[in-house]
Formats: structure tokens, C-alpha cells, sequence
């Protein structure tokens, strides 16, 4: 492609490029930004570009990974993107290297949503099946999926959705315990659930499912979105699991919720609670906050000094009622392009590139979890953080005769 083909402007105003993505979700016709760089510059320019984009692991170029054929294959058929690639820590004297290899899925739905919620479920398990086999045969050995059970529904505010709702132990988590099982993998799943015991009250939830297939716990999300087309609030509430870190066979992990990673004080929650690998279960578009994407998870991996997995769904969900969300927009049957790009960031801030914005896609990283303790060690920011003097002014703030600090210029209000 010249480069023309990308600055051409079309009658209705809008870019080739912005045409293209709205066309099938691709950038230009390439799968990430990484690929359509790579494309376009000469192999020392990408170079250095990818350098400043994705950073230096301990000083070097993030290194690939290599894969399995069957993994290959399952991948070749079933057409989803499949990246892998490895983080280093330096080398230490009194500890082992803590390699721990960990799978992120990013998935579009398997059925119209106007197809019986009960076909379109058993579709799900179908599709997600070689996926997580993938990263069974890779050596995965902890994989977190999306909200990956339903349609991301939430947008009509039609209650029939609810139906998708189960308790911790059901279906799904019986489904996936059969692979933790067989490939003693721990496995995050995110799931609508119903809480039958407190009057089957539905939250937005993570199963931690160990990796001989128990349940370990459960976490709910935190921070429910109130803007555009996110009429969570419909269906379930803020959560009240607090910030668990959860202590598995390989290294303890957490999970961010979605609309958390907007949140830095919910970043560090689960890092003060000694969390190692935190997974960020997300569906969000294009058009609301993939600017911020490869940002916040990254500045989050870099402030807490642990490793973020970033998941997001992917394609363009068509509902069958037109929906408006009060912000003066006609109504709409689609709450826009889910955006995949899901990718997995480091305390050293460096960071994979992204999997595809339109297609599925597994992406397998191996991470040494020494690198966590050697960016506490190498910054200070838990020693320099001063938490007492934010205690102080989060105490202040939470009582109803707060003042704010502030300090005015003695000159700006003299007559």
C-alpha cells in the first residue's frame, strides 16, 4: 500500500482508514496496529517504532515464543489469531526463575442474538472449545476469557437477559473445570452470575477455577459504568468481594473488572493485597475509549509493579429492539465495534502488541514473576508513596464539610 491509500479523504468526510475499520472492524485491512507499521516501514524504521511503542523487556526486544503444531493447526482451522511471546527478568543469585505461562481469549459471539438464548449458549462452548485447547496444548497455565457466556446485552436494558445469569458452580464453571482439569490450568472465567442464596440478587463476576478443577472463590466487579450506551446498573450493582488476591499453583493473580481499569485507586487495591498478575475482563468500543486502551492497563503494570492481561470482546453485536441511552443519539440496534486488541503489559513497561481487532484470538505469554520484585526493588514506589498523607485527605474528603485545599492568588478577587 502506498501511503496515499491512507490519507485519502472521501465525500462524506471521513478517512479511507476510518471507512475500512467501520467496514470490517480491521485497521486498513490489517489485523493491529503493529502489523500495518510493519507493512509501511522500512525494517529499521519499524524497528525503532516498535521500540518506543512496545518497550524494552529488561533492556531487549520482547522475544517470540514458540508454539506448538497442534496449536498452530487448531488456530489454521478454526481462524483465530494466535500470538505468543515471552517476558524476562534478570538474572538473581538467591531466587529461581518463577515462569509462569498465561492465555488471554478474545471472542466474538457464535450466534444472531435474535437465535434461542439456549442455542445460543451451546454455540459459545463450541466456539470457545479449540480455543481453549490451543491453550491447553501450549502449556498454558492460567487462561482468563472475557464476559464470554452471553451477548453483551446490557445496552437494551431488556430484562430476558437475565436468563444468561448463573450461580458460581454452574454450567459454565462445570464446562470449563473439565479443561482445568485436563491441562492443570487455572482458569478466570467472567459470568453474569445469580446468587440464589441472597434473592437471586445477579452481579458481574469472575470464577477463579483452580487447576485441579475446585473452585478457589469468586470476585465481583467493582465499578459499574454509568455513561453511553453501559445501562449496567439495570441488571446488577456494585460489587462487595472487596479487592481479593487469589494464591494458585502459579503465582496470585486478580481480577479488574472491566470498567475498574478506569479506577487507579482499584489498581492498587489489588497491589497492595500482593497480587502478581492482574486480568482486565473488558467489552468496550471503539468510538468511547480506544485512545485509552493501550494506556491505562500499561500505566497500571508500570504504578504496581505486576503484570496486566488486557481482554476484549470482539465484533458488532445487532440486537433486535432499537435502544436509545438518553444522550440525544437516534436509536440503535448496536452498541458499536468491540475492538479486540487485547494484549498483556509488564512492570518494566514493556508490552506484546495487540491480537486482531476483528477476528478471535488467543494470546499465550510466559512472564517471570521475579521481574515484580526486582521493579519494586529498582523504583521505590511502594517506599516513596506516602499513603498516610492520602488516608488524610480521603478521610477529609468523605465528610460532608469537606473544603478543598486551595490556595488563591490573594490579588485575583481585589477590586
Amino acid at each position: 500500500m502506498d501511503k496515499n491509500d491512507y490519507e485519502t479523504v472521501t465525500a462524506d468526510g471521513k478517512t479511507e482508514p476510518e471507512k475500512e475499520m467501520v467496514k470490517d472492524g480491521s485497521i486498513c485491512g490489517f489485523d493491529n496496529l503493529h502489523s500495518l507499521l510493519q507493512a509501511s516501514l522500512g525494517p529499521q524504521n519499524f524497528q525503532e517504532v516498535s521500540r518506543l511503542l512496545l518497550g524494552l523487556n529488561c533492556g531487549r526486544v520482547l522475544q517470540c515464543l514458540a508454539l506448538p503444531e497442534p496449536a498452530k493447526a487448531l488456530s489454521s482451522k478454526h481462524d483465530f489469531d494466535l500470538q505468543a511471546f515471552s517476558f524476562q527478568a534478570e538474572h538473581e543469585s538467591l531466587r529461581e526463575p518463577r515462569i509462569v505461562r498465561v492465555g488471554i481469549i478474545q471472542n466474538s459471539i457464535a450466534l444472531p442474538t435474535t437465535t434461542p438464548l439456549l442455542d445460543q449458549k451451546r454455540a459459545i462452548f463450541k466456539k470457545l472449545t479449540p480455543i481453549i485447547e490451543a491453550a491447553g496444548t501450549s502449556g498454558v497455565n492460567v487462561l482468563c476469557l472475557q464476559a464470554w457466556t452471553m451477548p453483551f446485552a446490557f445496552c437494551t436494558r431488556e430484562k430476558k437477559w437475565c436468563e444468561f445469569a448463573e450461580s458460581i458452580d454452574g454450567e459454565s464453571t462445570q464446562f470449563l473445570q473439565d479443561f482445568a482439569r485436563k491441562y492443570n490450568m487455572v482458569i478466570i472465567s467472567p459470568i453474569l452470575e445469580r446468587d440464589v442464596k441472597h434473592g437471586e440478587t445477579i452481579w458481574n463476576t469472575a470464577v477463579i477455577i483452580g487447576n485441579h478443577g475446585n473452585i478457589i472463590g469468586k470476585h465481583r466487579k467493582n465499578h459499574i459504568p454509568r455513561v453511553g450506551d453501559f445501562n449496567e446498573s439495570t441488571y446488577y450493582m456494585e460489587g462487595n468481594t472487596g479487592h481479593p488476591v487469589f494464591e494458585t499453583a502459579y503465582g496470585k493473580i486478580a481480577v479488574n473488572i472491566c470498567y475498574g481499569r478506569h479506577h487507579p485507586l482499584n489498581w492498587l487495591a489489588f497491589g497492595l493485597n500482593g497480587a502478581e498478575i492482574v486480568f482486565n475482563p473488558s467489552a468496550t468500543v471503539g468510538e468511547l475509549s480506544e485512545p485509552m486502551w493501550p494506556i491505562e492497563a500499561r500505566n497500571a503494570a508500570i504504578a504496581n509493579s505486576y503484570f496486566v492481561c488486557s481482554i476484549n470482546r470482539v465484533g458488532t453485536e445487532i440486537f433486535p429492539n432499537p435502544f436509545t441511552s438518553g444522550d440525544g443519539k437516534p436509536e440503535h440496534s448496536d452498541f458499536g465495534h468491540f475492538y479486540g486488541s487485547s494484549h498483556i503489559s509488564a512492570p518494566d513497561s514493556s508490552c506484546t502488541p495487540s491480537l486482531a481487532r476483528q477476528r478471535d484470538g488467543l494470546m499465550i505469554s510466559d512472564m517471570d514473576l521475579n521481574l515484580c520484585r526486582q521493579l519494586k526493588d529498582k523504583w521505590g514506589f511502594r517506599m516513596t508513596a506516602r499513603y498516610e498523607t492520602y488516608l488524610d485527605l480521603l478521610a477529609r474528603f468523605l465528610k460532608p464539610d469537606f473544603e478543598p485545599q486551595v490556595i488563591p492568588d490573594p490579588l485575583l478577587h481585589k477590586n
